[in-house]
């Protein structure tokens, strides 16, 4: 029985220790709470090299091991060559400030968390620290927004996906690039703003609002332009401070979904066909290091 049960554990251990993307299973202490994420390392990694970082956050009721599946960033990683790190959140969920579950109630510090991730991630591989970039699928697209807001010293640029931004003051020093990725039949986290249909029932404010907030806190000096095609509407603000530049892209396909990715569950919104989030963020983190 003893055998048994320590070949079990070995078991169960290995099983935890990599995703099925060979993602490294890490956990340490923070605020009092045991914090744990995934970290992938591109093919052909060597510690000699400077490599870009994408932090990657799940949706509410998600786990980093569902924000690789979903997104396929993990694969991503290996063609792209950028390390990519997927940080759980407290009980699934992130406290994004007037947002949500358990993270929101009992007043969990995400915002120091990946902080205190960052170090650890730049003290053990070679990371530009000109290069790290945030995303992350609804309640983690709303995560990405408060990191850009509260670490806008060390986020280059932020790529939420079907998600708003619910922080409750944001006064990012530092200018941030956004390019944000929503559906107009996104009917959890609506585009003209409101309650949605998810499991939580906060406000949601229009997708307008947080582009226009953002063209002031990057100080952009002209008016957005707007272009639409293939299933698409896109707007992008481009002469902001430093370099940055805003731009969000909707679609008329996708719903809650991330486009090009995988759909979570059965019953979930099927992605959207009309744009690779995936390609568009890449391309628009290299073109965006922090100034």
């Amino acid at each position: 029985m003893r055998a048994f049960c320590f070949l079990l554990t070995i078991i169960l251990f290995t099983s935890c220790a990599k995703s099925k993307y060979d993602s490294e299973h890490f956990q340490f202490r923070y605020d009092g709470q045991n914090r744990s994420y995934l970290l992938h390392l591109p093919n052909g990694y060597v510690e000699s090299t400077s490599y870009p970082l994408i932090i990657a956050l799940h949706g509410g009721t998600g786990t980093a091991k569902n924000i690789e599946e979903q997104s396929g960033l993990a694969v991503f990683s290996d063609e792209k060559g950028f390390i990519l790190c997927s940080p759980n959140g407290y009980k699934r969920t992130w406290n994004v400030g007037r947002c949500c579950g358990k993270a929101r109630q009992d007043e969990i510090d995400d915002v120091g968390f990946i902080n205190k991730l960052l170090d650890e991630l730049e003290a053990n591989y070679n990371i530009n620290q000109s290069q790290i970039y945030a995303t992350g699928m609804s309640n983690g697209a709303m995560m990405s927004y408060r990191l850009a807001c509260e670490l806008s010293h060390r986020i280059a640029a932020i790529a939420p996906v079907a998600g708003g931004m619910a922080a409750l003051n944001c006064v990012a020093q530092n200018p941030v690039s956004v390019i944000h990725f929503h559906s107009y039949e996104d009917s959890n986290v609506p585009w003209n703003g409101g309650i949605g249909d998810g499991l939580s029932d906060h406000y949601n404010p229009p997708l307008d609002s947080i582009a226009e907030a953002w063209a002031v806190l990057n100080e952009c000096s002209t008016d957005s332009s707007f272009t639409t095609a293939d299933g698409v509407d896109v707007w992008n603000w481009s002469n902001c401070a430093d370099s940055s530049e805003i731009v969000f892209y909707l679609t008329k396909d996708g719903g809650h979904s991330w486009p090009m990715g995988i759909a979570p569950r059965r019953r979930a919104d099927q992605p959207s066909e009309v744009i690779n989030a995936n390609e568009l963020m890449w391309d628009f983190f290299k073109t965006h290091p922090k100034q």
